[in-house]
């Protein structure tokens, strides 16, 4: 396969875990930075080798140089704190790698993002819950400013259902699916088809390698999932996402996307157009980032 352009359409950055989510704290833990007090366990949040907790842009363009990821889109979770600060700091020094996405409910809080060079607002719906009705205001502002939404939704029919509504009612928003419909679960299909109900619906498979966690690589589970939203809506409106660095505390960062290089249920054009074409059309990136391959020790 010849040498293509790779863009992560789902990642996450931050400076420090500290906030609290259904009323229980979320941190990094003292004196090992790469694990997190995680809904009242200690959970291994980070590679372990990243120790003082702070999952940054640099040590994250280390690792897509390394894996030659041209770009990557960093969206948020309530999890991780809001890191609109942080993030806005990240698009303004590398524009060409990063695309940022602000974590916002509100028209007004969508409009401050903008206003600090933020085109795109991440929404965690599978964990805020938030009616769609709630989110209309939000939804109709961005549709009008040009911005990206990027929604995680939970099992939910009658959250899908909404979402399918706003998508009817806003046909001009951009809006990316993560978690790729989640196709582990009953609601996949109804999940992937919202892509069906616009021009401008894109699913992105952001921790996929999580849900097929217990399969582990080369994940031929995730690769038939992947065959499957294909075959139900197009691979045009499909794209590559690793929800780096928690899936790289179980694979590498190049593994969260090589097991699909290697697969036979694909042709290359259709990796071709997941792994990257279709997240730079959609995101509008201008990235030319040629990056070349390093050999490891090893080989």
């Amino acid at each position: 396969m010849e040498k293509q352009l790779i863009i992560d359409a789902h990642s996450h950055l931050w400076l420090r875990q500290d906030t609290v989510v259904d009323g229980q704290r979320i941190r990094t833990m003292e004196g090992n930075g790469s694990r997190s007090q995680f809904f009242g366990e200690e959970r291994q949040m980070l590679p372990p080798f990243m120790i003082d907790g702070r999952n940054t842009a640099e040590i994250f363009l280390s690792n897509m140089d390394y894996a030659q990821v041209s770009a990557a889109v960093v969206v948020q979770e309530v999890i991780d704190g809001n890191q609109n600060n942080y993030l806005t700091q990240v698009q303004h020094q590398w524009p060409e790698r990063f695309f940022c996405m602000a974590i916002a409910t509100t028209a007004d809080e969508a409009c401050a993002a903008l206003k600090t060079g933020l085109r795109g607002i991440a929404v965690p719906n599978h964990r805020l819950k938030i009616p769609t009705a709630e989110l209309m205001p939000m939804f109709k502002y961005m549709e009008q400013n040009g911005m990206v939404l990027s929604i995680c939704l939970d099992d939910d029919m009658r959250q899908i259902g909404e979402m399918g509504e706003a998508i009817e009612e806003c046909p001009r928003l951009k809006v990316a699916i993560g978690h790729f419909g989640m196709p582990t679960t009953q609601s996949f299909e109804q999940q992937i088809r919202l892509a069906l109900k616009g021009d401008n619906i894109m699913i992105e498979s952001g921790g996929i390698t999580w849900l097929y966690n217990s399969e582990f690589y080369p994940f031929n589970s995730a690769v038939r999932s992947i065959r499957r939203a294909a075959d139900t809506v197009g691979i045009d409106r499909l794209m590559w996402g690793s929800d780096y660095p928690r899936t790289i505390t179980a694979i590498t960062y190049r593994m969260s996307y090589d097991f699909i290089l290697k697969s036979e249920e694909m042709t290359d054009d259709e990796k071709a157009a997941f792994l990257g074409g279709n997240a730079k059309d959609f995101y509008s990136l201008k990235t030319k980032t040629d990056l070349p391959y390093i050999k490891n020790m090893s080989e």
